[in-house]
């Protein structure tokens, strides 16, 4: 069929790999195609397309699709205004070589695309998707001269867009149940450009990660964007997502156009919003109008009964017409004229949704884009964005402490805009059901007690006030911002006039929209005070004092289990958050009863019990920042009257303690100190018994609290009381007792008794004074029972304890063991060492005995010296032997027996060294032995104290000590008294008192069972 289309020398010129000759070929045909049109013959011009297409475009070989292409170009070209109507056989084959392997195809498939685009203008776009698809693959193309066509290509179908009339269906619903390609083809086919067709084909290809490919499709979103007539905004959610992810590009043109597009994508919205809330207002003012005409015109009938009928059909006409006339204003459709941004609709609920995820990216300017547009949206669109509150704290709250500033400071303001949304929003009403910190309501019915605040003193309610407006606070920032706290009824008022019927929606919002998620917010919040930074938790616990200011009958209510997290609080290490967190406990004392008070006091002190560490480090601070928030009497009351039952003495004693000091030296209880002191009042003398009662589990407060209420007779019969009895504490007090009574007798005790005079139901002081031997009689108790059991359990060991006992005892066993071990070494090391210097000192004597012989006995014949000490003669003759003076012998001749005098004395001297040297040899072998017994006996040291105490302490309560063993001593030859089996007494180095030492002996370091020493009484 094709040989009678085309001519044979057309077919070879068109499949020729010469450019030139598939030119002239192309021309060929497009004269043919004119003779064609001109004489009417359709149907030869469809066979020469269909030629074209089968026998070229489809082709095997390249050069003949090449020619094909250049040929339906042509064909194209000479159809002119015709060419609508074989669309549909030229485009498809076209495109299908855009994604030909071999690159000269793609190229002049670009080139053959831009000619029939050209020629037919606005009927191409019938294929804008497909060509919009397959020109967003050309960007991404590896040969230059394939991407050079497609931009020429697409620079003349944006020219084409922009001219062409644009066919409006209105904005398409919902995309995401459907495959996007699949409802993208679905659409009906028009002649002009559809942009609902459109979207679902973009929302696919917005998630590309070529750079290339995201750069064409930012050009082509600014591009549509920029038409008015469009309103790309109000499908905005379809693409808003994949667009997000383009900020985070390797490539930074893509990041600069699409953060520029985003910000003009926010300013329309802004833009929008501002506009609608101008109509909405202009719409209000209008019912207003129309309501006081209504109020006039029945006031106009009561008068006028003749002119009721008339009247009233006159003004219901009226009223019609107005409303229409608005109503169509509003819509765009009333006088013809048109306004920007009229009757747009922006989702506003699912952009936030899609924004969400985005606000912890790891993509610093994905996560601030994201921010800003959350702080836009709270001015934008309030009535949607409170209902994103509890789903919004967890991603901004984090943000606070973040490493980058920019990211840093834009969280802030977003936190500010939602914490300020929320505080202006409407009341809520009262539930039957409150809000705890673990999200579960309580199911009790509050009592109206609870349910309103209790009125406090004036001074209570300035401290409250004072303690929440701390500075760095959201609450500071909103009051010095304007005077929002000090009108919140009617902010109160106008927002829920503004969300009768919304500006943003045009519909009146449902009741889910009005209510806000107490629940949900915060449990939201509570999470954030596992978070790691400061900033993040001060924030939460900022929320929750606003929210619990706001609803005090929805969150944090009496018995919901709300305590045990805030009290957990209080061992923040941040100073900060143990401020803002008592804060909130003290906010929510002040609207509870005494016994919801009562119950909050009692769990702080099994807190403190529990943690001693933070009862040291922080109890003070916690005591005095709840004095400052509330009654700092109603504390103190509450507190002692805990304390005088608690039954752990040694804990009651430590926390009196610390009471006392704070009641003393703080300047935040400078009233309650002055209350204590007006003794002459029965509110003073009532709260000294209170105090004094518990005070009593410390004597030394006990005494403090007598002087700072002036009773001085009672601390002098506290003193003699301590004195009488020894002392809790080892004490002496009679000197104080006396000077104290003296004083008390010339001026105190006047006053004390004016006061008793004054006030006869005043303090009993006998009941307190021996409320207060009572007291003291428990501590003595359990302190002897506490002496008791350490030294049960240090003389059975820690067997009784079961397994963990018994591995730790063996444990402590091997470690001194190893101690032993390492002194013994270092000590033999020691004696090692003197030893040897010891025997070079007796060498060094001997040489010189042996020296000072040889100076003598110069004239004498001569003699060596022996290994005994003796000197023996090598030549003696028969006459000096008779000289020698024989033991025994009666000669008076002193001169021939001086030289075996002086011999006998220096063999003395010589014994004596040698008995030296062997005492010290035994001295060495006893230290050794001392020693290893007192690394033995190290252990058990403690339990010789405690045995010792036991018997001080059985002496003191009446029954007598156990008798101590008694010491067997030997007696060493020098005279003094030693441990069988220890050290000798040439190797003591001090003499006990009274100890039998003689010669040159010193007193021995017993390390065997000694004589206990005196112990002085442990203090409380």
């Amino acid at each position: 069929m094709s040989d009678y289309i085309l001519s044979p020398q057309v077919s070879r010129g068109l499949s020729d790999r010469l450019y030139d000759k598939r030119k002239g070929a192309a021309l060929e045909v497009e004269r043919v195609i004119r003779e064609y049109v001109h004489a009417g013959e359709t149907v030869k011009i469809k066979m020469t397309i269909q030629a074209l297409v089968a026998d070229f475009v489809y082709s095997v070989s390249a050069n003949a699709r090449n020619g094909g292409l250049i040929g339906l170009a042509a064909t194209s070209i000479s159809l002119a205004g015709t060419v609508s109507t074989y669309l549909e056989s030229i485009v498809p084959p076209v495109l299908m070589c855009f994604s030909d392997l071999d690159s000269r195809v793609r190229y002049y498939a670009c080139e053959s695309m831009y000619n029939i685009a050209k020629v037919a203008r606005g009927s191409i776009l019938r294929y804008f998707n497909e060509l919009f698809d397959a020109m967003s693959k050309l960007y991404a193309d590896s040969e230059v001269s394939v991407k050079n066509g497609a931009e020429l290509l697409d620079r003349l179908v944006k020219d084409i867009v922009h001219e062409q009339s644009i066919s409006y269906s209105g904005p398409i619903t919902h995309i995401d149940d459907q495959d996007p390609q699949q409802l993208a083809l679905a659409m009906p086919r028009v002649s002009q450009f559809s942009l609902p067709r459109f979207i679902p084909l973009l929302a696919e290809r917005v998630y590309s990660k070529n750079s290339c490919t995201r750069n064409y499709l930012v050009t082509w979103i600014a591009f549509l964007g920029s038409i008015p007539d469009l309103e790309l905004v109000s499908y905005l959610p379809d693409f808003l997502d994949g667009l997000l992810y383009f900020l985070s590009d390797s490539n930074n043109d893509v990041r600069t156009l699409t953060q520029k597009l985003l910000n003009d994508f926010l300013a329309e919205i802004r833009d929008v919003a501002e506009l609608q809330q101008q109509q909405q207002h202009e719409l209000l003012q209008a019912r207003l109008k129309q309501l006081q005409m209504s109020d006039s015109q029945q006031r106009s009938i009561i008068r006028d009964s003749i002119d009721e009928a008339q009247n009233s059909e006159t003004s219901e006409v009226t009223l019609k017409n107005q409303e229409l006339d608005l109503e169509s204003e509003s819509t765009g459709q009333g006088k013809g004229s048109w306004v920007p941004g009229q009757g747009v609709n922006i989702n506003y609920a699912k952009i936030v949704k899609i924004l969400k995820p985005h606000l912890t990216s790891n993509g610093e300017d994905i996560q601030e884009t994201a921010l800003r547009w959350i702080n836009e949206f709270m001015s934008l669109a309030k009535d949607v964005m409170i209902q994103f509150t509890p789903a919004l704290i967890p991603a901004v709250l984090p943000s606070l402490a973040h490493s980058v500033d920019s990211i840093r400071t834009i969280a802030n303001e977003t936190n500010l805009s939602l914490y300020r949304l929320v505080y202006e929003s409407a009341l809520p009403p009262e539930p039957q059901q409150t809000v705890s910190l673990s999200g579960a309501p309580s199911d009790r019915t509050p009592n109206p007690s609870s349910q309103s605040p209790r009125p406090q003193s004036p001074r209570a309610q300035d401290r409250s006030s004072m303690s929440f407006g701390a500075s760095g606070s959201i609450a500071s920032k909103l009051a010095g911002g304007g005077s929002t706290k000090d009108q919140p009824a009617q902010s109160s008022k106008e927002y829920t006039a503004d969300r009768v019927a919304s500006p943003i929606t045009n519909q009146k919002p449902t009741a889910d929209q009005l209510e806000f998620d107490y629940i949900a917010t915060v449990n939201a919040l509570t999470l954030q005070f596992l978070n790691e930074h400061e900033q993040t938790r001060v924030a939460s616990l900022e929320w929750l004092l606003m929210l619990h200011k706001r609803a005090p009958h929805l969150i944090l209510a009496i018995d919901d289990g709300s305590f045990p997290v805030l009290l957990k609080t209080l061992s923040d290490p941040s100073e900060e958050v143990i401020k803002r967190d008592l804060q909130l406990l003290a906010q929510i004392s002040s609207y509870s009863d005494d016994a919801y008070f009562y119950n909050f006091m009692l769990n702080m002190l099994s807190l403190f019990s529990t943690d001693r560490r933070l009862l040291e480090h922080r109890g003070n601070v916690i005591i005095r920042q709840l004095c400052v928030s509330l009654n700092s009497e109603r504390i103190y009351r509450t507190l002692a009257e805990i304390l005088e039952k608690d039954e752990d003495l040694e804990f009651a004693n430590m926390m009196v303690q610390n009471l006392n000091i704070i009641l003393i030296t703080a300047p935040e209880l400078a009233d309650l100190r002055k209350r204590l002191k007006s003794v002459d009042s029965r509110e003073g003398q009532a709260l000294f018994t209170v105090l004094y009662r518990s005070w009593c589990h410390n004597p030394v407060s006990a005494f403090a609290l007598c002087l700072m209420a002036q009773y001085y007779e009672h601390a002098v019969a506290l003193l003699q009381s301590l004195s009488n009895s020894g002392g809790p504490n080892g004490l002496s007090a009679s000197s104080s007792v006396s000077g104290l009574s003296s004083r008390s007798k010339a001026g105190a005790g006047s006053n004390a008794n004016s006061h008793a005079n004054h006030h006869p139901e005043g303090p009993k002081f006998p009941e307190l004074l021996s409320h207060f031997k009572s007291v003291q009689v428990r501590h003595e108790r359990n302190r002897r029972h506490a002496i008791q059991a350490a030294l049960r359990s240090n003389t059975y060991g820690n067997s009784s304890s079961g397994l963990a006992g018994t591995a730790h005892y063996n444990q402590q066993q091997q470690y001194y063991q190893q101690h032993q071990q390492k002194n013994q070494r270092k000590q033999q090391q020691q004696l090692e060492h003197q030893l040897l210097q010891q025997q070079v000192q007796q060498q060094q004597q001997l040489n010189d005995l042996a020296h000072q012989q040889s100076a003598s006995d110069q004239s004498s014949p001569s003699r060596t010296y022996q290994q005994d000490g003796s000197y023996a003669s090598q030549t003696e003759s028969p006459s000096e032997r008779d000289h020698v003076t024989r033991p025994g012998s009666n000669s008076n001749n002193t001169g021939a027996g001086t030289p075996r005098r002086r011999t006998r004395d220096r063999q003395s001297q010589l014994d004596i060294l040698q008995q030296q040297q062997q005492q010290q040899q035994q001295q060495q072998q006893s230290q050794q032995t001392s020693s290893a017994s007192g690394q033995r006996n190290s252990f058990v040291k403690g339990n010789q104290s405690n045995s010792n105490y036991r018997s001080y302490a059985s002496s003191s309560a009446g029954t007598p000590p156990p008798a101590a063993q008694p010491m067997t001593a030997s007696t060493s030859p020098a005279g003094g008294t030693s441990m069988p089996g220890t050290v000798s007494p040439s190797s003591l180095t001090a003499t006990p008192s009274g100890g039998g030492g003689g010669g040159g002996s010193s007193g021995s370091d017993f390390t065997g069972d000694t004589k206990p020493s005196k112990i002085s009484r442990p203090t409380t």
